[in-house]
């Protein structure tokens, strides 16, 4: 009998089970984004487990939080949509995790590295380059660093999926897996064993019912919070409109009141002075509608404007 259709590994309840439940084939992530530091040999998985109300909750990352031997602290996420914010709001977690490292009366040098590493389905910057790497370094000497208490990796999956498909790194079949899993021929074009063994689980994750309705929930309340955004955002738009259109014919009310008064004083007085007209123009309704009575009676312009009203 052939296997259920793949699941998506960049869904993120798939991506978890696939990473969280194999600390091997995360490791194996991890160093293939970081290839120029030293390898991870042992890993600890600190958040295995996905509770329910994290499938449906709103604004939820289901992200991975794993420590290496020598205890550095990894954050690891899958993003497939791009929100406002989302540059503070991950660094805000990588500092969190930082912060509560230490206990009271504990030395600062016991701190440990928190490293995150976000993979996002979407292009983030402009620039040509799709994998970065930032740290606390000097602006004007970046080659001085700092510190490595903070660090943050990106891969930007589509930019690099242009970039690397060529292949020949363990990374490059990462980036091959994830943007391409549907695809039979150019999956067995991939050299990696931890990227075949990731590929075979997705398989057996896609043909268990459980974690097939488990990435319908997510997927059904990943929708909704689109939806909702959406028409949050049409409903601001369409108040804005309405704002406008009221605002509009106000302005265009008192636009014609000025007109016509203006008429009228002309007609009966002559040209006014400069001082007059820019009373004119800056009169609201109340006090047009206060001239527009008086210059019915009136026999000179102070009669109208008060007695202040053609000084200079």
């Amino acid at each position: 009998m052939p296997g259920q259709p793949l699941l998506d590994p960049k869904l993120d309840v798939i991506f978890k089970r696939l990473f969280a439940e194999a600390p091997d084939l995360l490791a194996n992530l991890i160093n293939a984004v970081r290839s120029n530091e030293p390898p991870i040999v042992e890993l600890q998985v600190l958040n295995p487990q996905i509770a329910p109300e994290e499938l449906t909750g709103k604004f939820i990352v289901l992200d991975i939080l794993a420590r290496d031997g020598n205890g550095q602290l990894f954050n690891i996420e899958m993003q497939t949509r791009n929100h406002a914010g989302w540059p503070s709001r991950s660094l805000y977690y990588l500092a969190r995790n930082l912060g509560r490292q230490l206990q009271a009366g504990d030395g600062y040098q016991q701190v440990q590295p928190v490293i995150g590493i976000h993979l996002m389905d979407f292009d983030l910057f402009e620039e040509e380059q799709a994998c970065w790497a930032f740290e606390l370094r000097d602006r004007q000497r970046p080659q001085i660093r700092l510190d490595r208490s903070l660090q943050l990796h990106l891969i930007e999956l589509p930019k690099a999926d242009r970039l690397h498909s060529q292949g020949g790194s363990t990374l490059a079949d990462w980036i091959l897996y994830l943007k391409h899993w549907q695809e039979v021929v150019l999956m067995q074009s991939i050299e990696s064993p931890a990227v075949k063994k990731a590929h075979a689980r997705l398989q057996a994750l896609s043909d268990d019912d459980e974690a097939r309705r488990l990435a319908f929930v997510r997927e059904r309340a990943l929708h909704d919070e689109v939806t909702e955004k959406a028409e949050a955002e049409a409903r601001g738009r369409l108040a804005g409109k309405v704002e406008g259109k009221i605002e509009g014919k106000i302005e265009g009310k008192i636009e014609g009141r000025t007109d016509t008064l203006r008429r009228q004083l002309q007609l009966k007085f002559g040209a006014l002075p400069d001082a007059l007209e820019q009373r004119l123009q800056s009169a609201d309704e109340a006090t047009l509608t206060t001239w527009s009575e008086r210059v019915l009676f009136a026999e000179r312009l102070q009669q109208v404007f008060g007695a202040d009203g053609i000084k200079g």
